[in-house]
């Protein structure tokens, strides 16, 4: 479901990173959300009734921190020099990641490109839904509610406090995940990057344009235009 500025599915849950930074950053000594207690809740009840154990939890824990974005670098990079690949992404994400080995089980992923007319940002409004497989754990400022619901109504002035001014003639989407699909934005490749090989493109990858709240980085390690 997608939203633009010229005129919202869902349900990870998980334990924040403490170097997760952001304009939206919320107080994690106390769960605070409605779905921060019931996590606990259901959690707990799970273990005390023996379907599973706490060590089954801390395992699945370790298993989704060995995730990380460098695993979406690798997409993106493998489709700014690949055309055949890039459609195959844009036709049908499932397949075309695992091509590199990346699986979504029962889910459904949907990359969307980013263009010089068009700039697109995701957002999970209901909780905090996300590409874990290829981005690793959501940051903290991802989940909070702030972002959830500004982006929505404001999302220029949201993507100014990331640092990353769009042009107005840029049309500004948000993407809105979903309980059954992931979303995985295509950011533009950055200039003065002719002749690089894959490893020194993913460089430039980051989280957070994977996500729409930021460009990919210049050559000279700076946000491209």
């Amino acid at each position: 479901m997608t939203h633009d500025d010229h005129g919202d599915e869902h349900h990870d849950h998980d334990h924040g990173h403490p170097h997760d930074h952001g304009p939206f950053q919320p107080d994690l000594k106390e769960p605070s959300e409605d779905w921060e207690f019931l996590e606990i809740a259901l959690r707990e009840l799970l273990i005390d009734k023996g379907v599973i154990t706490a060590r089954e939890v801390e395992d699945k824990i370790e298993e989704w921190d060995g995730k990380v974005p460098e695993n979406g670098a690798k997409v993106v990079a493998r489709a700014w020099l690949d055309p055949a690949f890039k459609k195959r992404l844009l036709a049908d994400g499932n397949k075309a990641v695992a091509e590199l080995g990346f699986e979504f089980p029962g889910l459904k992923l949907v990359v969307i490109e980013n263009t010089s007319k068009v700039h697109n940002v995701i957002v999970c409004t209901l909780c905090s839904c996300y590409p874990r497989a290829l981005l690793g754990l959501p940051p903290l400022w991802y989940k909070s509610r702030e972002y959830r619901s500004r982006t929505v109504r404001e999302p220029r002035a949201v993507l100014r406090e990331f640092g990353t001014d769009l042009a107005d003639s840029v049309e500004v989407r948000v993407v809105d995940s979903t309980a059954d699909c992931r979303f995985l934005v295509l950011p533009r490749r950055p200039d003065g990057t002719d002749g690089w090989n894959e490893e020194h493109l993913a460089k430039l990858v980051t989280r957070d344009s994977m996500i729409g709240t930021a460009l990919a980085l210049t050559p000279q390690g700076e946000r491209s235009s």
